[in-house]
């Protein structure tokens, strides 16, 4: 645990010193605070160059269950609401598409293509049981986000690689993440 927490603190610092060799004018993503409502949390994108970025966001939120990961199975609907921390690291393609179109690039708005790693913790309220009380999941993703004055929508989808601790795993063909929030 002492080595995942040295390497992810290592790799941050490394993030910081390159966002501030990024140059900043009107049209460059920003370095952005969200408040998320549909999963509770909170997320910081920290941009790493004129078109990429990444997001480190936490909160409590709801999920369904991996059949390789439930020890016992529910009937009917499946839920879970426990803690998560979700990292994204996202290549935004479309900005000058957009500019040229007249389009909003506010609170970094675009589509983009990323790598995420979503990390579950302990249950607060579940109709089923894990295998253990930690689940990792990765993947690529794509999607799209957009800002409406303060308020943003964000929507993503992709496959992921699930596992926990105890080794069990499995792949899931296909995530989504949907989120409305507010840019602070």
């Amino acid at each position: 645990m002492k080595k995942i927490i040295c390497t992810l603190f290592f790799i941050t610092q490394i993030l910081l010193l390159n966002a501030q060799e990024t140059k900043k004018d009107k049209n460059n993503l920003k370095n952005n605070f969200i408040v998320n409502f549909i999963n509770p949390g909170v997320e910081y994108e920290l941009v790493l160059s004129n078109k990429t970025l990444v997001s480190f966001g936490t909160g409590i939120g709801y999920s369904g269950s991996y059949t390789e990961l439930t020890a016992i199975p529910a009937n009917g609907f499946v839920y879970e609401i426990s803690p998560f921390l979700d990292i994204q690291y996202k290549f935004i393609y479309n900005r000058k598409k957009r500019l040229l179109k007249r389009k909003s690039l506010t609170y970094n708005s675009g589509n983009f293509v990323s790598f995420r790693s979503i990390t579950r913790g302990k249950s607060i309220e579940s109709n089923y049981l894990r295998t253990d009380k930690i689940d990792f999941a990765i993947g690529p993703t794509w999607g799209f986000q957009r800002s409406y004055n303060k308020s943003r929508l964000l929507i993503d989808i992709g496959p992921q690689y699930y596992f926990d601790t105890n080794g069990n795993k499995g792949f899931f063909p296909f995530m989504v993440q949907i989120n409305f929030g507010l840019n602070l």
